[in-house]
């Protein structure tokens, strides 16, 4: 590719809403448009990005055993009925009519398109196992879209779904996707982590996330540095405490604490230590009758330490929150506590509440909390003395740094990290919801148990420039870069030398199949120089009359601080072995 056939578009500045470095170095580089919020044109020199993205993860998915196809990116609604997520996915799922007034979806994702295939075309266990997968443009309506590519609203994924003949052959599958998905994150370069996960909307039991390492990662990593223990914030676990609460020391008071209504307010007024502390949340959920239909409210009192935050995915999966939950209003609160948020506690409650309570809490003595009373909170309290310990007792809590590892290997240690894969194992959520199923070896209908597996193809650059770049701009990692080679000619139209030179050495390194750009622009050196820094491109030969007279070029890696020197004969094949060719 000659600079001068091809779409360079670099600005100084980057845009005022450009918040993250991707989003400012992509819209600097050219490599993204801005059409709309959350909505951006994949610019020639980021759509080179995308495609190679996209040629990694479709070599990797055939190898083991996918089949592609591509789906409807617009979806009849009545497909989504079916699984009844036409009305429960929430506004991030973009509705519309057809001029018929039909509904229709833009998709988000693809799983009960799959399904309906599935159960028409896969009719016998002999058919089986299939994984069907697709890189397909996407539609979540985000309330908030922000840093360019990291959460748009329109994005590239590539989405796969497996189908089994039993839950052994499907979590085979799904173990066959997950080496698959390291061997693309490993084709990446970059530096990443598999992390157990929740499975959220999508359903399933079995999860894990392929975290992009980065400072600026929306997602916190859980991880023990002494083992091969991982999972993101959501499913992360410290080491359950042993043993029951220590004997009581101290006599149970109701202790003034004026104008101090947080934990820490509290542990600052009384000079104790934040985990000395209980902090009271309120939690409604709804019951319901025999008949299925609402049948009034429920009020439950979470305890957790001071110093701990309430874990929402770990509490709306106890038995308890099966029908979901929301935060108590001030009208519920007062009415069972007779007292406003800040001094909230389990005892001398104005009505019973149910309480539940977080595993750490149920071995704390001497404990203080909110006392009912404004300005007031109960110190030295003691479970069986002062208040009986419930039955439920759960972990409800977010794991902090420097707690014990579930495996007992060591203590826990959180960083950044930026979702760029999800992998699931499903069951038969969608098969049963859509009476999908297959004739077994017992001539008899199953259910397809299935798996779903994503990759999010246009988010993934994002995250390797947020992980990969410098002050003067991106650094590519060699398999996703635009190009691999730029070759800068310096005065090409005032010395015939240096044009013959970079043509021929341009074509060598096409005839070796070197993605190679020659920039013929005519630009002045400084600024032509500047232009690759900021795209990235790994490898850089600066050509000039001087240099050619002495028998060397400049060669540069893009990670190099400085420049060496190659020999200008025989030069095609020094950088072959400079780029590992």
């Amino acid at each position: 590719m000659k600079a001068s056939q091809f779409l360079i578009t670099t600005l100084k500045e980057a845009p005022a809403d450009a918040e993250v470095v991707s989003h400012q170095l992509m819209t600097r580089a050219g490599m993204i448009k801005k059409l709309g919020a959350g909505i951006y044109t994949y610019m020639p020199m980021g759509l080179r990005v995308i495609q190679k993205v996209e040629r990694i993860v479709r070599e990797e998915m055939n190898r083991a055993g996918g089949i592609e196809l591509s789906m409807p990116v617009i979806q009849p609604a009545e497909l989504w009925a079916e699984t009844n997520r036409f009305e429960t996915m929430g506004p991030e799922l973009l509705r519309i009519k057809d001029r018929h007034n039909r509904d229709f979806v833009v998709q988000p994702t693809s799983e009960e398109v799959v399904t309906d295939i599935a159960r028409s075309e896969f009719r016998s266990y002999k058919q089986l196992p299939k994984n069907l997968y697709q890189i397909q443009t996407k539609f979540r309506d985000e309330r908030r879209p922000r840093f360019g590519l990291m959460r748009g609203r329109e994005f590239i994924m590539k989405d796969a779904y497996s189908f089994d003949r039993d839950a052994a052959a499907a979590k085979a599958s799904y173990q066959v996707m997950a080496t698959a998905y390291r061997a693309i994150f490993d084709r990446f370069g970059l530096t990443y982590r598999a992390v157990a996960a929740d499975s959220g909307a999508i359903g399933g039991d079995l999860s894990e996330e392929f975290q992009v390492i980065a400072a600026t990662g929306e997602d916190a990593i859980v991880y023990c540095p002494g083992s091969e223990y991982a999972a993101n914030m959501e499913k992360a676990q410290a080491l359950a405490p042993v043993g029951v609460a220590a004997p009581a020391t101290q006599d149970m008071a109701c202790t003034p604490t004026p104008q101090a209504s947080t934990c820490a307010a509290v542990a600052n007024l009384l000079g104790i230590p934040l985990s000395a502390t209980v902090k009271s949340l309120v939690l409604a959920s709804e019951t319901k009758g025999e008949d299925g239909k609402p049948a009034g409210v429920k009020i439950w009192l979470l305890l957790l330490r001071g110093d701990h935050d309430m874990n929402e995915v770990k509490v709306g999966k106890l038995d308890q929150f099966t029908n979901g939950f929301r935060f108590a209003t001030i009208e519920e609160i007062d009415t069972y506590f007779g007292c406003k948020p800040g001094y909230l506690g389990p005892i001398n409650t104005l009505k019973p509440v149910d309480m539940l309570v977080d595993r750490e809490v149920a071995v704390m003595s001497d404990w203080v909390c909110g006392a009912n009373q404004p300005d007031h909170h109960m110190t030295g309290v003691n479970w069986g003395r002062d208040i009986a310990l419930p039955a439920a007792v759960a972990d409800i809590r977010n794991v902090v740094a420097g707690d014990l590892s579930p495996d007992g290997q060591g203590v826990l240690a959180i960083q950044r990290g930026i979702e760029v894969g999800h992998i699931f194992y499903l069951g038969t959520k969608y098969s049963q919801a859509m009476n999908a199923t297959f004739l077994n070896d017992n001539g008899k209908p199953s259910h397809f148990e299935m798996g779903c597996y994503g990759i999010g193809v246009s988010r993934l650059p994002a995250a390797a420039v947020e992980q990969n770049h410098d002050e003067r701009g991106m650094i590519w990692p060699a398999a996703i870069a635009p190009f691999t080679v730029v070759i800068c000619p310096i005065n090409m139209d005032r010395s015939e030398a240096v044009k013959d030179a970079a043509h021929k050495l341009y074509n060598e390194l096409l005839a070796a199949d070197v993605d190679v750009i020659l920039d013929d622009r005519g630009e002045r050196p400084g600024a032509m120089l500047a232009d690759w820094e900021l795209i990235g491109v790994p490898h850089r030969v600066v050509l000039g009359d001087r240099g050619l007279q002495s028998g060397e070029v400049e060669y540069q890696a893009r990670r190099d601080t400085e420049s060496t020197k190659l020999p200008a004969q025989d030069l095609a094949q020094a950088l072959l072995s400079k780029i590992g060719r």
